[in-house]
């Protein structure tokens, strides 16, 4: 019975022994023998190794547009599975969010023009259809880009199969609005492409791969393709 004095005096020895480490531990003490559960406890604010997120501008674009330019991004749809996106000045015009995507050509008509009184009318949505060039009528599509007004940008992502269907007159009146690679444009390419009425030169928005069994990223279709930039506006007034 003479031991129980001593074994407490070790119990409280322990017991507070044991307490001076934990609390050593969490308050960041002298205990600094366990970093990696102290670093439990640091905040994000407060960590040192924490790198600043990049910023992002207008449509994702890691660079912000020069003045009187509308930032524009824009993706083909992968395979016959994910739709194509069309973003302009940060609005999503087309997408399968939107539910306004299809198989074959996405198209999407902008007023390119900038008023000097209104300078907000510049990239204003007129009209975003899809023509299915598989299946559908491609007449319905040379209605819809034949009576195109001057000044008018035409944003375009392919979806599975944008050629099937397509005809002289339509290689022809895309061909006018400045695209190069129309005419070679065949079954399951991917093509991106934004051009205007009434341009005088080919455009420098376009890209296009063509459908490959030795080089499709996909079976049966090419990869996606992504393309960004900054469009000039186009003044009455010049």
């Amino acid at each position: 019975m003479r031991l129980a004095g001593p074994l407490r005096i070790v119990a409280l020895v322990v017991t507070v022994g044991l307490t001076w480490i934990v609390v050593s531990i969490v308050l960041g003490g002298p205990g600094r023998g366990f970093p990696r559960i102290q670093q439990l406890f640091i905040s994000p604010e407060n960590s040192v190794t924490a790198e600043p997120r990049a910023r992002k501008y207008k449509c994702g674009l890691p660079q912000p547009c020069p003045d009187e330019h509308l930032a524009f991004r824009m993706v083909s749809g992968a395979a016959n599975v994910i739709g194509p996106k069309i973003c302009l000045e940060d609005k999503m015009l087309m997408s399968s969010v939107k539910d306004n995507v299809g198989r074959g050509l996405n198209i999407a008509l902008v007023n390119g023009f900038h008023l000097p009184l209104d300078p907000g009318v510049s990239g204003e949505l007129i009209e975003a259809r899809a023509f299915d060039m598989w299946a559908g009528d491609v007449n319905e599509l040379l209605k819809f880009i034949r009576p195109l007004h001057e000044g008018t940008l035409v944003f375009v992502a392919s979806y599975d199969d944008p050629a099937t269907k397509m005809n002289e007159e339509t290689r022809k009146l895309f061909s006018d609005l400045g695209s190069k690679n129309v005419k070679e444009l065949a079954f399951r390419d991917s093509w991106v492409f934004v051009g205007a009425k009434g341009v005088q030169n080919k455009s420098p928005f376009e890209q296009h791969v063509k459908n490959s069994k030795h080089t499709n990223k996909y079976e049966g279709w090419p990869e996606a393709l992504e393309m960004e930039g900054c469009i000039p506006r186009k003044s009455t007034a010049s």
